[in-house]
């Protein structure tokens, strides 16, 4: 597993065998910065369920100013360290053990608020990605113009987030989940589908 893209380029990162911690593979990564742009504008990044951290080590070496980390797992807070050393990044980050969901609590966020680019890669069976998606928009943890990207399993079944009538339920309903999170882009590579969020007003 390398680096595809920016300035460290070429570098081999570190992964852990098994199950626990599934990486992007190099070619979906790069279809996810490709549909990003060329033109990086993305400067604050926050990689949940972090892994080995290649999502966000890919942003810093594309030109993003920082990138904060989170993972559960002790070995993939090691591997994402080791990582990011091997990449000349070290001085960019802010890595985090803490459970996802704990972590964007609002009493225990403390990284703040305004992220520009936002990566969700939950384990595929956990069903964790709605809620997760639920938390950054009622905590306005993404900044306006910012997009979410959030990797999921072909075969999981999670909430969906509407493209249309965000907001009030017009028809009596119960209101959808999130009111400011728009779906505006699916793509499939295998069993990875990748979704890609923003604002509805940006």
């Amino acid at each position: 597993m390398r680096i595809v893209g920016g300035t460290a380029k070429g570098r081999r990162l570190y992964t852990i065998k098994g199950l626990l911690i599934r990486p992007t593979s190099d070619k979906v990564r790069e279809a996810i910065f490709n549909i990003l742009g060329i033109d990086f504008h993305y400067k604050r990044v926050l990689d949940l369920f972090a892994g080995t951290g290649a999502m966000g080590i890919e942003a810093l070496s594309r030109g993003a100013e920082s990138a904060a980390f989170i993972d559960n797992n002790a070995s993939a807070i090691r591997i994402i360290k080791k990582n990011l050393d091997i990449c000349g990044l070290i001085e960019r980050d802010n890595v985090i053990k803490m459970d996802v969901i704990k972590a964007l609590q609002p009493s225990t966020f403390m990284l703040g608020k305004g992220f520009d680019l936002i990566f969700i890669d939950p384990p595929y069976e956990a069903g964790l990605t709605g809620r997760v998606l639920e938390m950054i928009d009622k905590n306005k943890i993404l900044a306006d113009g910012g997009i979410v990207v959030s990797e999921i399993s072909k075969r999981t079944v999670g909430w969906a987030v509407p493209t249309k009538n965000i907001g009030n339920n017009k028809n009596g309903g119960h209101s959808p989940p999130y009111y400011r999170l728009c779906k505006f882009d699916t793509r499939q590579y295998g069993d990875t589908v990748v979704e890609f969020y923003k604002n509805k007003e940006g």
